[in-house]
């Protein structure tokens, strides 16, 4: 989700001016006091009068977020999907190879193990940089204004982000988002540069 915002919150006898974030699952705050609500533990929430009321088993946190309050709320109440995280779209053309299907049922026109011809989006499973290798090749399979999404491990020696982003610019391609893809995996997308579609 990746908001942030200054405001003051109360949780218990405990009052503080600092940072909130709203994450993919935590709602974190950090001031005098540190607070992480994880969100699939909220048991109620409430936005009035620019204050989010947010009660979990640790306990209920008021974060003073004024004209933010709502939108926050509706962030935590309706969380984006993975589906939409990645741009999946109804009916698109996807290929998986060396990933998972996690698309939600999103589209059914899917082929895995290999790249597709004319693919919307390429879901690329990265394991060393060796593989990154592939990425040239991969791009053949692409609609000129398709995406290679690059899912690897995080916080692996044998491939880093810094050598994804590198490998993706030496086939010819641009960056142009990161997404948490699971706990233990981030998502890489590359697009060809408008100059070259």
């Amino acid at each position: 989700m990746g908001q942030e915002a200054n405001c003051e919150v109360r949780f218990g006898s405990k009052v503080s001016t600092g940072t909130a974030l709203l994450e993919t699952g935590d709602l974190i705050f950090r001031g005098d006091f540190r607070l992480s609500i994880p969100l699939k533990s909220i048991q109620s929430l409430e936005a009035a009068d620019g204050v989010l009321r947010v009660t979990s088993p640790a306990g209920t946190a008021l974060f003073s977020l004024g004209a933010q309050a709502d939108k926050w709320a509706h962030k935590i109440r309706n969380p984006r999907t993975l589906a939409d995280k990645l741009d999946v779209k109804p009916g698109m053309r996807v290929s998986l190879i060396g990933v998972r299907d996690r698309l939600e049922g999103r589209t059914r026109d899917i082929t895995e193990g290999k790249a597709a011809k004319e693919s919307d989006l390429i879901f690329f499973g990265a394991g060393t940089d060796k593989d990154l290798l592939k990425l040239r090749t991969l791009q053949k399979a692409l609609k000129r204004n398709g995406a290679i999404w690059v899912v690897y491990p995080k916080g692996k020696k044998d491939i880093t982000e810094i050598g994804v982003l590198k490998a993706g610019r030496q086939a010819g391609l641009v960056d142009t988002k990161v997404a948490r893809f699971s706990d233990t995996h981030t998502a890489l997308k590359f697009v060809i540069p408008l100059a070259k579609r």
